[in-house]
């Protein structure tokens, strides 16, 4: 079976079908149609659109259940589960960890003193053009990493919806402090702890779910997140002996699933 839903973003049209078809995000497969626009000034904007169909494993199962409504399926699911284990690499190495790579390779390169300057210049370009004033506090620490903390009067605008303004800004001083013959340096931006709030919100939101997860016996999918908020979620669990985690989806619609052992 599968369905066409439209709505203001990709996240919610997924979720008018999830609703739809009574199930959740790890037993569908979807494709998006066309991405949303918002056009400029509102003339010319277009929703989203996705096609959403459920997984053929997971169809059987459900025809096994109506069929067999009295009949245990944990020995299935715990097949499936040792399938995807086998697939995803652990906790450690989950993910991106490309700037470890580099970082390994590129020892005997020399550190780009000028990076704080670089970054600075940057991202006092990207302000004025926003057409707001930021204080920027640039510094290289003891790991040869690039520290950014940024303040002023409209931190809600950096930091944008879920912290994806502030993503992009680090994503996009990263390219630039890292173009060039020198070795690789980490770049993290920050502005009134932000980073350090939103781990606490992760941590606990990973313990919340862990607890429901182990409640209900079934797996429990979080929203997309980037690969630094997945890992936050993959470590806020790593030692609860009861669940595991592992990553599902392609980037940017990658999630987190908590799995009871």
């Amino acid at each position: 079976m599968e369905i066409q839903k439209v709505a203001k973003t990709v996240n919610l049209a997924i979720d008018e079908a999830l609703k739809e078809l009574n199930t959740t995000i790890d037993k569908i497969e979807y494709t998006v149609l066309q991405e949303p626009s918002k056009g400029f000034l509102g003339i010319g904007s277009k929703p989203a659109k996705v096609l959403v169909k459920i997984k053929e494993e997971d169809k059987k199962i459900d025809i096994e259940t109506v069929k067999f409504e009295n009949k245990p399926i944990e020995k299935k699911e715990e097949k499936v589960i040792i399938q995807q284990e086998k697939r995803i690499p652990k906790m450690v190495t989950e993910d991106d960890n490309t700037q470890e790579i580099v970082l390994k390779q590129e020892k005997h390169k020399e550190i780009n003193e000028n990076a704080p300057t670089i970054a600075k210049e940057f991202l006092i370009q990207i302000f004025k053009t926003m057409n707001i004033i930021v204080n920027i506090d640039a510094k290289i620490n003891d790991k040869n990493s690039l520290l950014i903390n940024l303040e002023g009067d409209d931190i809600g605008v950096i930091i944008g919806k879920r912290g994806q303004t502030l993503d992009s800004l680090q994503y996009l001083t990263n390219l630039v402090v890292n173009k060039g013959e020198y070795a690789y340096m980490s770049v993290s931006l920050d502005t009134a702890d932000y980073r350090k709030r939103r781990k606490q919100t992760l941590e606990q939101l990973a313990v919340n779910l862990a607890k429901k997860a182990k409640k209900t016996k079934r797996n429990v999918s979080l929203e997309p997140m980037n690969p630094y908020e997945r890992r936050i979620i993959h470590g806020a669990l790593q030692n609860d002996p009861n669940v595991k985690t592992y990553s599902e989806g392609n980037e940017p619609f990658r999630y987190v699933v908590i799995s009871p052992k």
